[in-house]
């Protein structure tokens, strides 16, 4: 198997996923004001998710015959996804606008994925991309529709 293609999209997937969990981490942190009661919680529920696509594409990866990155400092130097310093000046809105700017990237990451596993005939990636896409797709119109916007996922 050699899948080239497939596999250097499930490896940024792997740092992308690490950094996107950091940035969930963050935003459960560093949140206050109103709905805090209801959206902390939901951040442990949000990282499960990711940590668990993490999983997944890592698995996936290795049985390609790949090799994830596995380092803080791998992750940091592959991630596309955009981080921001811990401090309290942003608020909630602001941080959950942030989260669906970066599952808004894993989605068309995945769609990326869809399309080269297409072209390299590995089927079974693909499918696992669709599925992991679509639970990105229904995160960022739960998101937006906590921030009162449509998801725009189709845009």
């Amino acid at each position: 198997m050699t899948y080239t293609k497939t596999k250097a999209v499930l490896n940024q997937l792997v740092a992308d996923l690490s950094q996107m969990s950091m940035i969930i981490h963050q935003t459960h942190w560093y949140m206050r004001g109103p709905n805090f009661l209801k959206l902390h919680p939901l951040m442990d529920e949000f990282m499960e998710e990711i940590d668990s696509q993490l999983d997944v594409i890592s698995e996936r990866l290795i049985a390609l015959d790949g090799s994830p990155y596995s380092t803080l400092k791998e992750m940091a130097e592959n991630t596309k996804i955009q981080d921001w310093p811990g401090e309290w000046d942003k608020t909630t809105p602001e941080r959950l606008a942030h989260l669906v700017d970066g599952y808004s990237y894993l989605e068309n990451l995945y769609q990326h994925g869809i399309e080269v596993s297409d072209v390299e005939k590995d089927f079974s990636t693909q499918d696992i991309f669709i599925g992991l896409k679509t639970a990105i797709e229904k995160k960022i119109w739960m998101i937006q529709a906590e921030l009162g916007s449509a998801p725009e996922i189709d845009e």
